[in-house]
């Protein structure tokens, strides 16, 4: 059994003995479009491959959501934590919805300021942001403040202006195709779910 290297190195290189320096990047990925947390989810799971702490915050889906995302993070030992209450963006109590994100931004703050991993995904802020429920000024002056080589991944659709100002980052996903508007197919497992 090998030692455990430090994160961001690869075993038997030079960087094994030096670790690379890293510049922490804070990345949106937002837009109409399909995949945003799937492509956050990447990056945790290859980052994960390299020995990095990484960890997820949910701002929408409920703490009992049991994704192929959860499942497969559980077995990882990576930490996800779902915060929201659902899809009350579209129908729900939006009150609610807003109380809990500013809960479960108050754990993510922590989370960033401690330090204590080298990748966080707050997955879908970007709507908790769009709707007034966590002040953007407040995100941005936390990832101001984040140790200097963490990386900060935000997704969902709806980014704020002043985040993709700030995003060293920024991808916007859009929809071209989509198997539910064109054919009518349900989300099924092990693709969206």
């Amino acid at each position: 059994m090998s030692a455990k290297r430090e994160p961001g190195t690869t075993a038997g290189s030079t960087a094994e003995r030096r670790p690379r320096v890293r510049h922490g990047l804070v990345i949106v990925n937002t837009g109409e479009g399909k995949g945003k947390t799937t492509a956050a989810l990447g990056v945790m799971f290859r980052a994960w491959g390299r020995d990095f702490h990484t960890r997820m915050f949910q701002f929408i889906k409920t703490a009992g959501a049991r994704f192929g995302e959860h499942r497969a993070a559980e077995k990882m030992g990576i930490p996800i934590e779902a915060g929201g209450d659902g899809c009350t963006i579209r129908s729900g109590d939006r009150e609610q919805a807003a109380a809990l994100a500013v809960e479960l931004w108050a754990r993510c703050r922590e989370a960033i300021l401690t330090g204590e991993d080298d990748i966080i995904v707050l997955d879908e802020l970007a709507y908790a942001l769009h709707y007034g429920w966590i002040p953007v000024p407040d995100v941005i002056e936390t990832l101001r403040q984040r140790p200097e080589g963490m990386h900060v991944i935000i997704t969902g659709r709806y980014a704020p202006q002043e985040l993709i100002d700030y995003a060293d980052l920024v991808t916007d996903m859009r929809v071209i195709k989509h198997p539910y508007r064109d054919q009518g197919i349900k989300a099924q497992l092990g693709i969206e779910l």
